[in-house]
């Protein structure tokens, strides 16, 4: 039997238009896991250049990676620039549950 070669996933490879990266994020958000939401934004990041999002959103570029990871947690103040620097805008809606 022949050994089975993986690599890791990276989204940010998949990540394209803006249409894309809107739709992982929502769907992060929605899943209400924080993990999944830092990764998910790091991903975005990622797909649009790290340190250009960095040097936009005015924080260094190896705490981005680090707070934008899986086991990240990026302050408010982190994920508003971040999005701010995607052209992205954080909105919210009432859930129909608690209306």
């Amino acid at each position: 039997m022949s050994k089975i070669e993986t690599r890791p996933f990276d989204a940010a490879k998949y990540l394209r238009t803006p249409e894309d990266v809107i739709d992982t994020l929502n769907d992060a958000l929605e899943s209400g896991e924080a993990g999944y939401i830092a990764a998910a934004l790091g991903a975005a990041a990622r797909s649009a250049g790290m340190g250009k999002i960095a040097d936009k959103a005015g924080v260094n570029r190896q705490a981005l990676y680090t707070a934008l990871s899986e086991d990240g947690n990026p302050t408010l103040a982190t994920l508003l620039a971040v999005l701010s620097a995607l052209g992205i805008r954080l909105k919210c809606e009432v859930l129909e549950e608690a209306a």
